[in-house]
């Protein structure tokens, strides 16, 4: 019996999530169609990890954030899924300071992942005066 989970989260940016599944080499496709969960409600799937048994995860918009969808009885991923969203919300926090950053003058001079899991990353603005 197929049991789909929804887990809020915090993506709100369809071009940094991308980004991130991009960095940790998760493939990832863009989708614009409406469908049913067993849930009744309607959402616009704009990101679809395909798995091998064609039970794929999707990132649906509802309105807020891009909630995760997938039936937990064919979860095919290498990790259990509080280590995949933690790793892609890691990655995703990331690119959101960058992308922000450089918004504001700011580069990125140094990314580097610590052996504790964390990761460091300096940025620099020059001042023009």
């Amino acid at each position: 019996m197929s049991h789909f989970t929804s887990m809020k989260t915090r993506f709100q940016n369809l071009f940094y999530l991308e980004k991130a599944l991009n960095k940790l080499k998760i493939v990832n496709q863009r989708q614009k169609k409406l469908t049913k969960h067993s849930d009744s409600k309607v959402y616009n799937v704009n990101l679809v990890i395909p798995q091998q048994n064609n039970y794929d995860i999707e990132f649906c918009w509802n309105g807020k954030e891009y909630e995760l969808i997938v039936d937990m009885s064919y979860w095919k991923q290498p990790y259990p899924i509080e280590i995949f969203i933690d790793k892609i919300a890691q990655q995703y926090a990331g690119e959101v300071i960058i992308g922000e950053s450089k918004k504001l003058g700011f580069q990125p001079i140094q990314y580097k992942q610590n052996n504790d899991g964390s990761n460091t990353l300096v940025l620099e603005r020059w001042n023009k005066n």
